[in-house]
């Protein structure tokens, strides 16, 4: 069973949050501010906050940018998940994936069961590997980012977290990009 290893220290995490709207601000933008506000709250560094309507070629380009951006680590979406002709968030996160973490789809679902049942279904959520930098996209609703951050994302980027967590392995997310 998972569990907090406290012989270990804390490792804040440098993490971006994306928000996909053609309709909200920053002042109207709640799930983005519930990741902002959780991350921070976790010990991590809020490190870019962005709003961009649902276009994906301009959702792939800033996910690019900031996997680009060695002052980031991890880039977190939220909006345009769904099945609309206008969700297009998804694919615009595989349109920048080197390698696709499948089970973090498998993982959504499950918790989103728990809290809505078979409504589970209309959401995309996926997370991915592009760079070094971990991406993840969520659906758009407050509860959706709610439950990924506190019951996923929060304990894997905690270095502390037992038997594994995604901070370990940070150093080897780009090995295949090393001379040998």
């Amino acid at each position: 069973m998972s569990r907090i290893d406290e012989s270990k220290d804390f490792i804040p995490v440098r993490i971006a949050v994306l928000t996909v709207s053609d309709s909200r601000s920053m002042a109207e933008d709640r799930s983005g501010q519930i990741l902002a506000d959780r991350i921070e709250a976790a010990g991590h560094r809020l490190a870019a906050r962005e709003i961009l309507p649902d276009e994906r070629d301009l959702i792939s380009a800033q996910l690019r940018v900031w996997c680009s951006d060695p002052t980031i680590d991890v880039v977190i979406s939220t909006g345009g998940t769904g099945l609309t002709g206008r969700d297009v968030t998804v694919e615009a996160h595989r349109d920048v994936y080197e390698k696709e973490i499948e089970a973090f789809a498998t993982v959504f679902t499950i918790v989103s069961m728990n809290k809505i049942g078979t409504s589970a279904v209309q959401s995309r959520a996926t997370g991915g590997v592009a760079q070094g930098t971990y991406l993840f996209a969520l659906p758009g609703s407050p509860g959706a980012c709610k439950d990924a951050w506190d019951e996923i994302l929060a304990p894997q980027f905690d270095y502390r977290h037992r038997p594994c967590n995604f901070v370990e392995i940070f150093p080897r997310l780009d090995e295949h990009r090393r001379r040998k």
